[in-house]
Order: structure tokens, then C-alpha cells, then sequence
């Protein structure tokens, strides 16, 4: 049995018209220097172009961005798949799944992400024109080595080739009609390995995780096309140069990262899957972990380093003190420290400052955040900026916006708290 194929993947022009109305619109400028500052802050200055010049078909993705966006795609991967880099970076990897992608093998690759593990798996992927092309993906976490935080992920994608495509070549044949031309193509599913063709087609990389709409359930492939032994040691091969570019570009920075969770530093990390999970929410807040020394922040919101002006890295690992200043009230540090201690919710006005040293009146509300087992794992702190507390957002008040982030966080943190809580769990 090969693949059930759908109408709907022959009409590329409808598909094409899709993908760019959804790209029409230009990113906003403050996230577009959050994805650019994903790579600066930790790698050297040339990370980029010597990452273009590795032959591999790649993506970079950074999770802890809302949206779990592409973060840098490598020149082989746009020429094989259509796109431009300005189409790809920054958006989320959904436009690369189609009508034939097989929801199983999403869901494998939705746990490596929840796992943040290696895997290779064989998977239907699709090109900007809507041309489907079987790909052996592999997916590789990047950790960070002074606390094991997963840094970003990188996934390569090999093209599977074929030899035959006649009978008894082991590819059961499928015909639908190209409606944009009036001529028939073909899909189907492999039922044994193939040998590497010199001249095969090239492909492009699959990202993963959010990449996939959950609504989507794709086509079942009933068999999978499997790749060669070739093909899977081509994958890992490419994921061992793009490691070896990242780990020399971090060392000059002094952020070194590596392909293992290599922490001699005693902090548990957020998990990905929980830093994605967090990332969808759009209000200002930042997650303290009362079980280590000094409350570190361990999670800020896109919305966050926004109003502050900070850098994600200038922000993780520090004491929310560092925004107070010369007219911070006492008073009011009083009255969040008093809450902490007796592990109840506050709300308060305080004068906070941003980067640039400009100060704001900070509407703060903090509440204690508990895991699966009751135990306090974090504190959340949501902040509104009171210069824009009268933009209307849904008709919601600033309270009721703040506590609707505070129920989010408190979801997120115990649906994926079993491994993933504080440090004092692990």
C-alpha cells in the first residue's frame, strides 16, 4: 500500500499563493533583532557566512523565541527549497509541512523536541511549489556548557533517492493530476532501501516541534521511504560539521556549546518543551526559581527584553534587582520580599529602569507558581508598563490581563512539570 495522496498536493499555485500571503507581512522590528541577537550573543561575529559555506542543507532554530522560530538557514537549504532567506528567518517551520506528512512521524519528532534528543527519521517534506520530496531528517539539540540549557536545534535533511521507479523496484506508484498543468505526477512509498544516486533530487531541511500545526493531521503513509546506510551517515556527518562551526565560534565568545548536556554547574534547566510552551504567551513576565541562591530569573518573555531594553543573556541567571535604581521604593521591595516569604501573590507600582537607564512605573503583580506535586517550583512576575496601561487589549483590564498570564504560566508549569520543574527536583 502507498501513500493515500489527496487533490489537494497537485494544485502547487494554490499552495504557493498560501505560503505567500502568509509571508506577505514584514516581521516586526523588535523581533527581528531578538532572532538576530540569537546567534551574536553567542557565537562570533562571522558565525554566518562560515555557516554559509558548509555544503550541508540546514536550519538553526532557537526555542526560547516566541514561536520557536528559524534563526538561520543555510545557502544550500534556500536553493533546494525555493525559498529566500527573508521568507524563512524568523517564521515558524509549519509552511514546510504539507497534505502527506505523516502525523506519526511529527509526533516522533514533536518528543525528541520534549526529550530534547538526536533523531533521525525518514519524512515526507514539501517545497515552496508544493513538490513533495521523502528526506531523512536529523535533528540535533545545541546545549549550552555552563548550565546544559538547550541553546538552539539544528536539523539537516538528506535527500533519500531511488534508483527505480518501476515494478519490482519497491516503490508502489500513486497518480494524481497537477491541476496548474494538466500533467500527472506520482508519490508513493518506499518498502526498501535504496542505494544513494549521484544525480538524485536534492531536498531542504524539515524543522520541527511547533514547526507543526497540531490541527493538522497530514495523510497517513502507510510505509515509510527508508534511507540508505549511506544517507544516514551523510546526515550525521553534516551534523558533526555545523557542531564543529558552532562550538569554534562560541569559544571566542567565551559561550561555549556542545552536542551533550555537559553542566558542571548544578541548575536544572528549562525544558524546551516548557520554554516553547511559555514563549506563547504574549504578556511581559519573567519566571525566579526560589529553590537557587540569589532567586535567579530563569526565563524572560519576548515581551520582556522589549520593554527593558535587555538581551536575553544579560537577563538569564540574575536577580530581578537588577532593574531597580536610584528612586526604586523601599517600601515596595518590602512588600514583594514579604509575599515571597509567606509564598502568597502580590501586586505593586514600582519605579524600575531599562537598559538604556530610562525609568517606567512598573504595575506588578508576582505569584508563586507550583508544579504537578503542589511544591512551589517558581515565582512569576508579570509587569505592565503603566505609560501604556489605557491600550486596550481585548477589552481586558491590566489586572485581568496579568493574572490571564499568570493561569498560562501556571498551565504550562504543571502539564510539563514531571522532569522539567526546578532545580531542587532534580
Amino acid at each position: 500500500m502507498g501513500l493515500k495522496i489527496h487533490p489537494i498536493v497537485g494544485d502547487r499555485r494554490r499552495r504557493s499563493r498560501i505560503v505567500a500571503a502568509r509571508m506577505s507581512s514584514e516581521l516586526d522590528p523588535d523581533r527581528l533583532s531578538l532572532i538576530d541577537e540569537s546567534l551574536t550573543t553567542r557565537y562570533s561575529s562571522s558565525i554566518r557566512d562560515d555557516l554559509d559555506d558548509l555544503p550541508e542543507n540546514f536550519l538553526i532554530t532557537d526555542p526560547c523565541i516566541s514561536g520557536h522560530p528559524i534563526v538561520f538557514a543555510s545557502s544550500g537549504f534556500l536553493k533546494m527549497s525555493g525559498y529566500s532567506r527573508e521568507e524563512i528567518v524568523g517564521r515558524n517551520g509549519r509552511i514546510f509541512q504539507g497534505p502527506g506528512t505523516d502525523r506519526r512521524s511529527v509526533s516522533q519528532i514533536r518528543e525528541a523536541i520534549r526529550q530534547e534528543r538526536k533523531l533521525q527519521i525518514s519524512l515526507l517534506n514539501y517545497r515552496k511549489d508544493g513538490t513533495p520530496i521523502w528526506v531523512l531528517f536529523h535533528l540535533c539539540p545545541i546545549f549550552g556548557k555552563e548550565d546544559g540549557r538547550v541553546i538552539h536545534f539544528v536539523a539537516v535533511q538528506v535527500p533519500i533517492c531511488r534508483r527505480s521507479w518501476g515494478p519490482g523496484s519497491g516503490f508502489q506508484r500513486n497518480r494524481v493530476e497537477d491541476y496548474s498543468t494538466g500533467r500527472e505526477i506520482f508519490f508513493g512509498s518506499c518498502r526498501r532501501e535504496f542505494g544513494l544516486d549521484p544525480v538524485g533530487e536534492l531536498g531542504r531541511v524539515l524543522p520541527f516541534d511547533s514547526y507543526f500545526d497540531s490541527d493538522n493531521r497530514g495523510l497517513e503513509a502507510e510505509e515509510s521511504c527508508e534511507a540508505s546506510d549511506l544517507e544516514k551517515h551523510k546526515a550525521a556527518t553534516a551534523i558533526s560539521s555545523i557542531l564543529s562551526a558552532l562550538t569554534q565560534h562560541s569559544e571566542q565568545t567565551g559561550r561555549v556549546v556542545c552536542g551533550n548536556r555537559c553542566s558542571s554547574v548544578r541548575i536544572f534547566p528549562l525544558g524546551s518543551s516548557l520554554n516553547i510552551s511559555l514563549g506563547r504567551i504574549k504578556q511581559s513576565f519573567v519566571l525566579t526559581d526560589p529553590n537557587l541562591h540569589d532567586m535567579p530569573i530563569v526565563y524572560a518573555s519576548d515581551a520582556f527584553l522589549y520593554m527593558t531594553g535587555f538581551s536575553r543573556h544579560e537577563v538569564l541567571g540574575r536577580n530581578c534587582r537588577f532593574l531597580q535604581g536610584p528612586g526604586t521604593d523601599v517600601e515596595a521591595l518590602c512588600q514583594i520580599r514579604e509575599s515571597i516569604q509567606s509564598s502568597r501573590a502580590c501586586t505593586v507600582r514600582i519605579l524600575n529602569y531599562r537598559k538604556d537607564e530610562s525609568s517606567f512605573w512598573n504595575f506588578l503583580h508576582i505569584s508563586p507558581v507550583r508544579n504537578a506535586s503542589g511544591q512551589i517550583a517558581f515565582y512569576v512576575g508579570v509587569q505592565i508598563d503603566e505609560d501604556s496601561m489605557n491600550v486596550s487589549e481585548g477589552g481586558l483590564s491590566p489586572e485581568m490581563r496579568q493574572l490571564g498570564a499568570v493561569g498560562a504560566v501556571k498551565v504550562a508549569v504543571r502539564s510539563l512539570s514531571v522532569g522539567v520543574g526546578s532545580s531542587k527536583s532534580s
